[in-house]
């Protein structure tokens, strides 16, 4: 997701039309091939779906690489976020990490030639062949460090979008339907405010607040807009009406009550936990909770995607990178085409993840079918969106701030807006 999103459970998603080349035969230093050990580092928790899935492709490793151990450090996702280009720069470097995708993680540390080019080992592996167009968008970065062509710097094995989350005990408590509309679902949120309820958990002082004022702008946005302010492929106004009425309609939500004001302060893990204790009946967020939720929420629950839009927010899931100093680089390209593998793809579908190469016929289980036929369905339609907070370095924490203002009041929607498009030209590339 979006650059420093806590994890809940990983899951993801994206699409962007247009086949990707690839341009490149990739990186002809494979490091070791005699080493006992494959150094690996990630951050998805044992009980989420990428958790398991990756605890037994590392079983499957050992049991495929006789005599070599997989040496896993999990890390945390700010840890890496914040430390992946002073370590990836020493003889520290693991030789396989997971990272965050998008021009101002991946593609600065790829600009930055501190990650293996993975091209030649995409096409021999037929990686190139598993991952949809729109998925291996984040996994090729140009010389500039800008997605979506250029060689490939990782490989992400399953995918992420974001949906509604809502509490159906609730709902039917209230005598509430499920929202088919956006008037059906601003019409939910009124009969809640009116009993008492604040409908949308919000997490202020994290992603979850720009997310929903970014699906709202994306509500009246087409895949020109996104591309000019994903990829550069065009100027971005941000007075434009997309941005307009995302900006107004979210300060709109919380002068109404949809959104308290007093989550300016919180985070994402206080809005799940919310959700999770049944006092929030509606959150929207990434496929990431999906599992967490599944195993904790002690009511009836459903999701669906955010009404009257083609356009959600979403990607392909986080990179598996090489550091361009990893020691051991073959094991580290056996290991990812491991997670690719049918049977650990089919595995992390059944558990809540979204595959990007699992046989739908092999997934059992009821909502995991549904989440990865919404997920099929959206990117069928070239129907994701990317983060607010991918197209520069920093933008992430310009979009907290800012966001909290009108959280607060502090700041009007044009405020806000002159706020994020200052933020957004002063580092955006030459384009």
């Amino acid at each position: 997701m979006l650059t420093a999103r806590r994890r809940a459970t990983a899951v993801a998603a994206v699409a962007l039309s247009g086949a990707l080349l690839l341009t490149s035969c990739g990186d002809s230093d494979s490091g070791s091939s005699d080493a006992k050990t494959l150094r690996l580092w990630h951050y998805e928790g044992p009980d989420s779906a990428m958790g398991v899935a990756w605890a037994e492709a590392i079983k499957e490793f050992e049991r495929t690489h006789p005599g070599i151990k997989v040496e896993f450090e999990e890390k945390g996702f700010e840890q890496i976020q914040k430390t992946a280009p002073m370590v990836l720069n020493s003889s520290d470097a693991p030789d396989l990490m997971e990272y965050n995708k998008g021009n101002a993680t991946a593609g600065l540390l790829s600009k930055q030639g501190l990650l293996t080019d993975l091209t030649g080992e995409a096409t021999k592996r037929g990686w190139d062949k598993k991952l949809s167009a729109g998925v291996r968008t984040t996994s090729q970065y140009d010389a500039n460090g800008v997605m979506g062509s250029g060689n490939w710097y990782g490989v992400p094995n399953y995918a992420e979008y974001t949906m509604v989350f809502y509490n159906k005990d609730l709902f039917e408590k209230h005598g509430i339907a499920e929202p088919t509309t956006l008037a059906e679902l601003t019409a939910a949120m009124d009969k809640f405010v009116d009993a008492g309820i604040t409908p949308l958990a919000n997490a202020g002082a994290e992603y979850m607040a720009q997310q929903y004022l970014y699906q709202l702008a994306l509500s009246k946005a087409d895949r020109a807009w996104v591309d000019s302010y994903e990829l550069y492929k065009g100027k971005s106004d941000f007075h434009d009406a997309a941005w307009t009425y995302g900006a107004e309609t979210f300060a709109d939500w919380v002068e109404k009550g949809y959104i308290s004001e007093k989550s300016s302060g919180t985070k994402a893990e206080d809005a799940g936990v919310s959700f999770i204790q049944g006092k929030a009946p509606i959150l929207f967020s990434g496929s990431w909770w999906y599992g967490r939720f599944k195993a904790e929420n002690k009511f009836d629950w459903g999701t669906f995607l955010w009404p009257d839009t083609n356009l959600t927010l979403g990607s392909g899931g986080n990179l598996w990178v090489v550091p361009k100093g990893a020691k051991n680089k073959e094991l580290a390209y056996d290991f990812i085409d491991i997670t690719m593998s049918e049977k650990i793809q089919n595995l992390l579908g059944d558990k809540g993840g979204v595959p990007v190469a699992a046989d739908p016929a092999a997934i059992t289980d009821p909502q995991a079918k549904d989440l990865i036929a919404d997920f099929n369905a959206l990117s069928d339609k070239d129907g994701l969106a990317f983060y607010p907070d991918w197209p520069v370095p920093g933008f992430y924490d310009v979009l907290v701030s800012e966001t909290q203002k009108l959280i607060t009041g502090s700041a009007e929607p044009d405020a806000y807006l002159d706020a994020i498009g200052e933020a957004y030209e002063k580092d955006v590339p030459e384009h």
